[in-house]
């Protein structure tokens, strides 16, 4: 078997990879537990400035990477370039914050001094997928060699040049050979060095999760999961409706929602509701479908045929059970997906319970904000959410009410290298980002000093 690209555009062969073996990967581990040794004592401010030169490489080659992206998995290349300046925002942001993150912390006892520090863990072993290639792996890599670990990426198979690129940057960055190292390897391999690393990162599906999770359990590894969501966008009658409209669009189309924290359940009270869809439609019917690789467009191809596939199928079930539909035209191309609305959709339609991972906006109406949180709470998933009022406290009373890892006021859901992010329910377990994400893969010892 082997790693594929293949761009979802026009179906061109980009490159294809071998498998190494489990004998060549566990050897890697060998060698990436020998480079940690070094690592670990290397100085926290020697260590930051590889971040430092790996965000410049980003920016000085910001065209060819969102290039990568955008030719393995169809992402509008506007969103790609932007997809990289953030993976160094994230550098950025751990280079000047990590040092005072990891500075041992006193706490006052009957002791002579009592302190908690902060130590790496050793190989951390990182489970990607392919809806953001780049800034996938960057929010785990950036905090996690600042602390002190090193890195194994076993990235989606779909978008091996990305993988290779990101192995690139850290090279060209000057860090220490097998400090951050990318595997090509099948899902038996990727299960198997589970046991042999010292910590497991996975972003990707609840039946994954559900296996990673397991696997770390059984060998007592730390684990964090991000298993994706069905963020809910609560629409309440006293907010900015042409604000909330076109904000509603993007939330729900970036990337052609091919995200986890796209907001997927557009839950809109009844006396704003045929305003907000006349609106909504008015921004949707402006999105430009086609060739990625055109500064213009605003959504390419799915990345895969096999998604396509998956959001006819929550369409057909809607359609079924009485839902309105509303389709874009839908450019020439087989893996592309018409962006769809659907009016008056229902807690009972797939589009509603599952995870829909594109550009399908399904809109339910709910009589007052009491039916909306019980809307967007029936839900196994609590990623992030939104709430759209201009009454700051009842954005803020209602917000403690919504069960999900991130809660927005007046705009959509997005990762930012200084706040935590991260799920409950079955969309996972632990944080990335920020200083909880930091220190979710060290050490947390405590030393009690007494004469």
């Amino acid at each position: 078997m082997k790693f594929k690209s293949v761009n979802p555009y026009n179906n061109e062969l980009n490159g294809e990879f071998e498998f190494l073996t489990e004998e060549e990967a566990v050897l890697q581990i060998k060698r990436s537990k020998e480079a940690f040794k070094d690592w670990k004592v290397t100085p926290v401010k020697e260590r930051l400035q590889y971040l430092v030169r790996a965000a410049g490489i980003l920016r000085d080659k910001k065209r060819k990477y969102g290039e990568i992206i955008t030719r393995e998995m169809g992402k509008p290349i506007k969103e790609s370039l932007a997809e990289v300046e953030k993976c160094a925002w994230g550098c950025d942001y751990y280079a000047e914050q990590a040092e005072e993150m990891l500075l041992d912390k006193t706490i006052l006892t009957e002791a002579e001094k009592s302190y908690v520090s902060f130590e790496p863990l050793g190989v951390i072993l990182a489970i990607m997928p392919w809806n953001f290639p780049f800034w996938q792996v960057f929010r785990f890599a950036a905090p996690s060699l600042a602390a002190g670990n090193v890195a194994i990426l076993k990235h989606a198979p779909n978008v091996p040049l990305s993988a290779l690129a990101v192995e690139e940057i850290f090279r060209d960055a000057g860090a220490p050979e097998n400090v951050f190292k990318n595997l090509f390897v099948d899902v038996e391999t990727t299960m198997n060095l589970v046991e042999k690393t010292d910590g497991v990162t996975l972003t990707g599906s609840y039946r994954a999760g559900s296996q990673i999770g397991s696997l770390a359990g059984k060998y007592i590894k730390p684990v964090v999961l991000e298993l994706g969501g069905s963020d809910p966008f609560i629409v309440l009658e006293d907010c900015d409706i042409d604000k909330c409209a076109e904000s509603a669009v993007m939330a729900r189309h970036l990337n052609a929602g091919q995200s986890c924290i796209a907001s997927k359940r557009f839950i809109v009270v009844e006396t704003v509701f045929d305003e907000f869809v006349e609106k909504f439609t008015s921004r949707f019917n402006k999105l430009r479908l086609g060739d990625p690789m055109d500064d213009n467009t605003d959504i390419g191809p799915m990345a895969s045929l096999r998604f396509v596939q998956e959001l006819e199928r929550q369409v057909s079930d809607a359609r079924e059970r009485g839902a309105e539909v509303i389709e874009l035209k839908k450019p020439v191309g087989e893996c592309f997906f018409p962006p769809t609305l659907v009016v008056n959709a229902t807690r009972d339609m797939k589009i509603c319970s599952e995870e829909v991972f594109g550009p399908i906006t399904p809109v339910i109406k709910v009589k007052d904000e009491e039916e909306a949180l019980v809307v967007a709470n029936n839900s196994d998933f609590g990623l992030g959410g939104s709430i759209w009022t201009k009454n700051f406290e009842r954005g803020m009373r209602l917000a403690k009410r919504v069960e999900s890892g991130t809660v927005t006021i007046n705009d959509f859901t997005k990762s930012d290298p200084r706040l935590p992010f991260g799920g409950i329910k079955t969309s996972g377990i632990g944080r990335e980002l920020s200083e909880y994400g930091l220190k979710e893969f060290v050490n947390v010892k405590t030393v009690v000093v007494k004469i």
